[in-house]
Order: C-alpha cells, then sequence, then structure tokens
C-alpha cells in the first residue's frame, strides 16, 4: 500500500495523510488548530468483495466522533474554558461592556418584558400539583413561540434573523429581551403553582434577582422586600452559570436553532436538555447523594463502595475540566455569605469530609475527578429551595449563554446551515421480506416490546366485551 513520502501540496498548517488503503496522499489544512471533518470525504477507496455496502467505503472516510468529545460545530467569540487551568468568559450577547446609555436600555427592556401573558395563567394551573418545575418551565417557554408571530421564521420568512440589518437586528434584540425577562417570571410561577398560590406580577425598581424572589415569596406583606444577601447570592450563581460554551443544552438549542425554527422553540429545547441528570440536575443529584450518605463518618464506606461501582459519586468530575471546576471557589465563598444568615446545612460537613477524603484517594486522582460547581445546592438548600427546583434555577440564567450562541450563529458568516450528523450503520443488510406467519420470532428482551402490566380501569375494560375491541 506504500508508506507516507513527502506532498509537495503540503504547508506547515496541514495535515498529510495517507491511506494505506490506496497509498494515496492526502492534504489537509489546519486553521485555528482543527482540520475540516469534509475533507475525509476525498479520502475514498474501492469497497472490499466482503465489505459491507453500508460503510459507503467509495464515498469517502466519515469522522466517528461518539458524543462530541473532539468535535467543533462552530466558530464562537462568547466562551473559552481551558480544562487544564479555569474559564475565561467573553461578555455575553454583544461582546462588550456597555456604556451608561446602552446598559439602561438593556436593563431598562429586560425589565419591561418581564410581566407573563395574563394567558399563561391558565397554561401553568394546568399542571398537576405534583408536576416537577422544570416540565412546567420547558412547555411555559414552548408556548411563548405561540404568542409573538413576529418572531416565527416559519411565518416572517427563513431570513428573519439572518439578514443582520437594523430591522433583523431589532426584532432579534426584542425576542433576547422577553426570554431574559420572562425566564425569572415563568421561573416563579412554577414555584408558585406547586405551591398552590396566587401569582405575582413582576414588581417595579428591583434588581432581577430581588423581583425574581419577590414573585416567589410575596404573600401579601406591605413594603415586602427579599434579603439582600439571598438576592446577591442568587446574582453571583447567576453569573456563574450563564454560560459554559457548548455544553449539552446548549448544543441543543443551536441543534434546534439551525432549522431556524422561532427561538422560543430552541430555548425550550435547551431546558429539555438541561432537565436530564447528567447535565441541570446533577446539583440536585449531589443533594440527594450527601442525604443518602448521611453523617460524615460514613463517607469512607461510601467512596469503598463508589470504587466497587456500587454507588455513583456527583459533584466530582466534568467533561472539560480536569482540575477542580474553578466556580467552585466562588461558590464557596458565597456558601460562606449564605450560611452566616441561615446557619449551616448540617449536610456541609458531610460534604466537605467527602471532598477531603476523594481528593486524597489514588483512585479518584488518577482519574482527574476533582469538585466541581454542582455543591452549589447546599446554598440552594440552604435558602429553602426544594430539591426538584435546583434545574430551574440552573435554566433561568443559562437562557442568556443559549441566546448569546443563538445570536451569533444568526449572525455569522455564510448563514446558517442546517446540523445533520452522520451515523455508522451497523445493523442488518438487506433483507428479504418475510410473511408475518413464517417469521421467527425474536428472543432479545432488548429487540421486542415490553407488555404492560395493567390494573384498575384498564385492566376491567381488558376483561369486558364491546365491538371493536382489539386483540391484546
Amino acid at each position: 500500500m506504500g508508506r507516507p513520502t513527502s506532498d509537495s501540496n503540503a504547508t506547515s498548517d496541514s495535515l498529510t495523510v495517507c491511506d494505506n488503503r490506496t497509498g494515496k496522499l492526502y492534504t489537509i489544512p489546519i486553521s485555528n488548530n482543527t482540520v475540516p471533518a469534509t475533507a475525509f470525504k476525498q479520502i475514498a477507496a474501492p469497497r472490499k468483495p466482503d465489505e459491507r455496502e453500508e460503510n459507503e467505503t467509495e464515498k469517502g472516510l466519515r469522522v466517528a466522533d461518539k458524543g462530541f468529545l473532539n468535535t467543533a460545530v462552530i466558530t464562537s467569540e462568547i466562551t473559552y474554558i481551558d480544562g487544564e487551568a479555569g474559564e475565561t468568559a467573553y461578555l455575553l450577547i454583544y461582546g462588550s461592556l456597555p456604556s451608561k446609555a446602552m446598559y439602561d436600555i438593556f436593563e431598562g427592556e429586560v425589565m419591561h418584558h418581564s410581566i407573563a401573558h395574563s394567558d399563561a395563567e391558565g397554561l401553568f394551573r394546568a399542571f398537576r400539583y405534583d408536576a416537577h418545575p422544570m416540565s412546567i418551565l420547558t412547555s411555559a417557554i414552548a408556548s411563548l413561540g405561540s404568542m409573538y408571530s413576529e418572531a416565527n421564521p416559519s411565518l416572517q420568512g427563513q431570513t428573519l434573523y439572518t439578514k443582520g440589518d437594523a430591522v433583523s437586528l431589532a426584532n432579534m434584540d426584542k425576542q433576547i429581551f422577553r426570554l431574559i425577562g420572562k425566564a425569572t417570571t415563568l421561573a416563579a410561577m412554577a414555584y408558585r403553582v406547586r405551591q398552590g398560590r396566587k401569582f405575582v406580577t413582576p414588581p417595579a425598581g428591583l434588581s432581577y434577582t430581588g423581583s425574581f424572589l419577590y414573585q416567589m415569596d410575596h404573600l401579601g406583606e406591605d413594603g415586602y422586600m427579599p434579603s439582600p444577601v439571598f438576592a446577591k447570592a442568587l446574582d453571583v450563581l447567576f453569573l456563574l452559570h450563564a454560560d459554559h460554551e457548548l455544553n449539552a443544552s446548549c448544543t441543543t438549542v443551536l441543534q434546534t436553532a439551525s432549522s431556524l425554527v422561532d427561538p422560543y422553540s430552541a430555548v425550550a429545547a435547551g431546558c429539555a436538555s438541561l432537565y436530564g441528570p447528567l447535565h441541570g440536575g446533577a446539583n440536585e443529584a449531589v443533594i440527594r447523594m450527601l442525604i443518602s450518605i448521611g453523617s460524615p463518618e460514613n463517607v469512607p464506606a461510601f467512596i469503598e463502595a463508589v470504587k466497587r461501582r456500587e454507588k455513583v459519586l456527583s459533584g466530582f468530575g466534568h467533561r472539560v475540566y480536569k482540575t477542580s471546576d474553578p466556580r467552585s471557589f466562588i461558590v464557596r465563598k458565597t456558601a460562606d455569605e449564605v450560611f452566616k444568615v441561615t446557619g449551616k446545612d448540617e449536610l456541609l460537613e458531610t460534604a466537605m469530609r467527602l471532598h477531603e477524603v476523594a481528593m486524597k484517594d489514588e483512585y479518584f486522582i488518577k482519574r482527574k475527578l476533582a469538585p466541581n460547581v454542582d455543591f452549589c445546592g447546599l446554598i440552594y438548600r440552604a435558602m429553602g429551595f426544594p430539591l426538584d427546583f435546583f434545574p430551574v434555577l440552573f435554566a433561568v440564567p443559562r437562557v442568556v449563554g443559549w441566546l448569546a450562541h443563538w445570536r451569533q450563529m444568526m449572525l455569522q458568516a455564510g448563514g446558517v446551515k442546517i446540523w445533520r450528523p452522520r451515523q455508522v450503520y451497523v445493523g442488518p443488510s438487506r433483507r428479504d421480506y418475510v410473511p408475518i406467519e413464517d417469521r421467527v420470532p425474536v428472543e432479545d428482551p432488548k429487540n421486542t416490546p415490553t407488555p404492560v402490566i395493567h390494573t384498575g380501569q384498564s385492566k376491567r375494560t381488558m376483561l369486558a366485551t364491546y365491538i371493536g375491541k382489539s386483540k391484546l
């Protein structure tokens, strides 16, 4: 097949690849320390006689990267993460510090657009009393897309946000103001519907986090003002959580937005992604883990169970950070300020003991499993928020980061291309159709439907007789 030889077309900013199947050399450009995945499509070879047709060998190489471990999908000016050192965050959405006039405009518009449409109350009241607040928030944000026809490219034309002219930018900014402003309002409504309380109109004159706390807790008291310590703590945590590059939820927002859907639908998709226990639900999982451990003296036994893979360790390790998440140091300082007014959470000693034992254990040191920011759940718990509200407290500030990335993608050079990854197909090749009476039953439970065990009314109905009854 031949060895790589010198390539006259190669430059210092390129990668020379030798396809040992054919002996051909290929030069692939390197830009910003990345290579274009599409360049590998030119590396084609004849299909071997015994090779699967579905491999599409003659159509060029595909790049396999399960879980986007090393794939860059967009060029960004928003956030840079150094997983070995920490995070350097660029100012979101507009990329620079505002003048006083610009700040006043931005703050004024966000707070002005915080009031929810009266129809939203009916939507919130339609949920069960025990619905998870993250499900409520996701649905509420999605519903906003049905209220503003001027925000929908399906109705206004697919260049609604991509033209970059004054009209397009103004429309885009208006939706950003609405989503940031309404994020706290809808979150507070999700909280209050669980409490069986009436909703509160956003007050005038309070800060973003102060207004949020007011809407959650005000029960008619005259001159009610939320705790400034709590408002400050939320402000800090919101800043820390506002953006984190292309995490799962941000990627979901951009994947959805690449179809040029309205921003409300895209942000709702981000909420759904954030809901998962491997992402926004992680800080909730940390508290549940600490509760299950109990007192500090139980930590060593728990650590050993984790090493035997009998228990799951939450709040340690990060997909990007390979040292302690730098945000965790700020979280610790904020926790101290909150605990001064609330008293220390009884789980704090357990958390600190867990941190101490794990940081000294060779098992965790080798795997670079350092504690990360999910310990902020201790602050939320001390402030009296229920566990299932933690993901909502993550989603509210992250809306800002999602919108920054969405705006950047809409305005990127060359327009928006729909995100359409490829797969590596390893399923069956072409099969002949077999009549149902001649088919051999499949025994693998992973490839067959699981029958549902019916009880109550369903069981009685199945035993009844009626015209048109299906044969189950």
